[in-house]
């Protein structure tokens, strides 16, 4: 598993290559009707493009050239100071990125030709965790491990897939607020999992599965609070 580890974002940086070349030479769209920048699907296909990439500033090579640099910081914020004695184990750190980004992302665009507010549902992931890094380097005026993606990709993505789906019908307000609401949701099930591994309360198997679980959240949300309109607003 070490191996693995510390391998899968070399893996998907390899993936975010391949991706940007069938967004730039194939037709991902839903909607062929529409122009790729106003297509929740193509957009969905291109945030997991950005995903990709933050993931290897995270967890590969970040900005200031630290290897595997998330972990370290994530035990810091827990008050493990020393890495290598941290008791987060890296398959949480694998268990987190693989199925919301590998599964979960090709899983939502494809169903987001049928259910649109799939596609975009999607953008759950990245514009919360923009949040999540923008913030804290805005307060400590300070690197962290994956903020350069977050601000030069995550935030002008979802900024833009928020205004499309504000201009789609079948979409709204309603969706984005689903969007964002199912982003917070799953970081809150993510940390709330983590602190209740590190006081004991449940296991390293549980942690890993709860991770593994988390990613269906936001689409279970957003066909709960969407009920199942069309790109048309139409069943």
């Amino acid at each position: 598993m070490p191996s693995f580890a510390h391998g899968w974002p070399y893996i998907g940086l390899g993936l975010a290559a391949a991706l940007l070349f069938a967004l730039a030479f194939a037709d991902l769209r839903g909607d062929r009707s529409r122009p790729r920048l106003r297509d929740p699907v193509w957009l969905a296909w291109a945030a997991m493009a950005a995903y990709l990439i933050h993931q290897f500033e995270e967890h590969g090579i970040d900005a200031e050239g630290a290897h595997y640099a998330f972990r370290g910081m994530l035990c810091g914020t827990f008050g493990h100071a020393d890495a290598a004695s941290c008791p987060i184990p890296p398959a949480f750190i694998t268990a987190v990125n693989i199925p919301v980004v590998w599964v979960a992302g090709p899983a939502y665009a494809l169903l987001g030709r049928h259910r649109p507010a799939l596609a975009l549902a999607f953008f759950s992931v990245p514009a919360v965790n923009a949040v999540a890094h923008i913030g804290p380097a805005l307060a400590e005026r300070s690197y962290n491990p994956g903020l350069l993606t977050a601000a030069l990709l995550f935030l002008p993505l979802s900024l833009w897939a928020f205004r499309v789906a504000l201009a789609t019908p079948g979409l709204g307000a309603r969706a984005v607020i689903a969007t964002l609401a199912g982003g917070v949701l799953l970081h809150a099930v993510l940390l709330l999992s983590l602190k209740a591994y590190l006081a004991g309360l449940i296991g390293e198997t549980a942690l890993i599965a709860v991770q593994v679980a988390n990613p269906a959240i936001p689409g279970l949300l957003m066909a709960a609070v969407m009920r199942g309109r069309t790109l048309r607003g139409r069943t």
